[in-house]
């Protein structure tokens, strides 16, 4: 398998960040060529973004660029308060081939002995601050997704084996088999009952620098899948991902809470659980009050979550928070509030516990 090195190493597209002129034998009139004027000003004021090349030369950068691994890069992006966007891959390892420097006039970005696995968006942007509070300069950013092309990677590498994708019917899914080699022949395929999954362009469509997307998926959809690509030479496959289909209404969390036992003794030990069933790729955060917090009373919180198939395919997480007091006193009687909270809002549930 090989990834078309001839092609990696500078590639041109024609006429990337330059302006022609409309027509030669036309006279320019002097208020056009002031829009063009300033027409590439902005140009240039957008294109903060530049890649350092041999013997001090600098190019600026076109939306892709392909380059082959275990080459070193050097980025170089203008401004003195620069924030930079990678691959999240190299942060989860805090990778010591990758160094950031802010100087003076500009931003250096370097990575050394480039592998598949840093293929993705290299992108940065100036911060205008006032005080402690910044935020992003629209028109000064810069962008651009690198493949890293390697023949014995054609796909980008992920730390797992199988991945869970789920299928929501009101947004798009992606099943993020990343290429390394831009020009590879990318195809989706089922693994039970086997055959290959048909890319129509309307309902899904094939993004090299995503994967598949499914734009409204459904229920039919569900199953474990997997990519194969071919570049010059024996075919490759991806890991598997296993599509499970989702339908939980979207909103505060739902919330129910139970007390056992809900009338105690002293010396018992009492627990009072808070529930919420959800989307499988919501987070919940909880909140506890109860009668003896502000006494300082000594209590256990604990916190899981799993996922339930509740047939036809449809999958949901449930999460919980499990309040014990281990040696219940009088002072502990009363109303034990649960506050749960994810993205929509939060729900707050109350159980009595009394003392016998």
């Amino acid at each position: 398998v090989t990834g078309q090195p001839a092609k990696s190493k500078h590639p041109k597209e024609p006429g990337e960040n330059k302006i022609k002129p409309v027509n030669k034998k036309v006279k320019p009139k002097p208020p056009k060529m002031k829009e063009r004027e300033s027409a590439d000003s902005s140009l240039k004021s957008q294109s903060i973004l530049t890649q350092v090349m041999d013997k001090g030369r600098f190019q600026k950068l076109a939306t892709t660029l392909s380059l082959p691994a275990g080459q070193s890069i050097e980025l170089r992006c203008k401004g003195n308060n620069v924030t930079w966007n990678y691959p999240s891959y190299l942060d989860t390892f805090k990778d010591s081939r990758l160094s950031i420097k802010q100087l003076d006039r500009y931003s250096q970005l370097i990575l050394t002995n480039s592998t598949a696995a840093d293929t993705g968006e290299y992108s940065c942007w100036l911060q205008l601050c006032n005080g402690n509070k910044c935020r992003k300069d629209e028109t000064k950013t810069g962008s651009t997704y690198i493949f890293f092309t390697d023949k014995e990677e054609l796909f980008v590498p992920t730390p797992s084996y199988f991945e869970i994708v789920y299928l929501n019917p009101d947004k798009p899914a992606v099943i993020p088999c990343r290429v390394t080699t831009p020009s590879a022949k990318v195809t989706l395929h089922r693994e039970f009952p086997a055959e290959e999954i048909e890319t129509d362009g309307t309902d899904i469509i094939y993004d090299a620098k995503k994967g598949f997307v499914y734009l409204h998926p459904t229920s039919d959809h569900k199953g474990i899948v997997y990519c194969k690509a071919e570049s010059q030479g024996a075919p490759q496959i991806s890991i598997k991902y296993h599509l499970l289909y989702v339908e939980v209404p979207k909103g505060p969390p739902s919330t129910t809470i139970a007390a056992s036992p809900n009338r105690a003794e002293v010396g018992d030990s009492v627990q009072v659980i808070c529930t919420v069933l959800g989307e499988p790729d919501v987070d919940v955060n909880f909140r506890w009050q109860y009668p003896g917090q502000e006494s300082e009373r000594p209590v256990i919180v604990q916190n899981f979550w799993r996922l339930i198939n509740r047939g036809s395919g449809h999958t949901t997480r449930i999460s919980e928070s499990v309040l014990v007091v281990e040696d219940f006193e009088a002072r502990d009687a009363g109303n034990y509030i649960c506050i749960a909270q994810n993205l929509q809002g939060e729900t707050t549930v109350a159980a009595k516990v009394g003392l016998n």
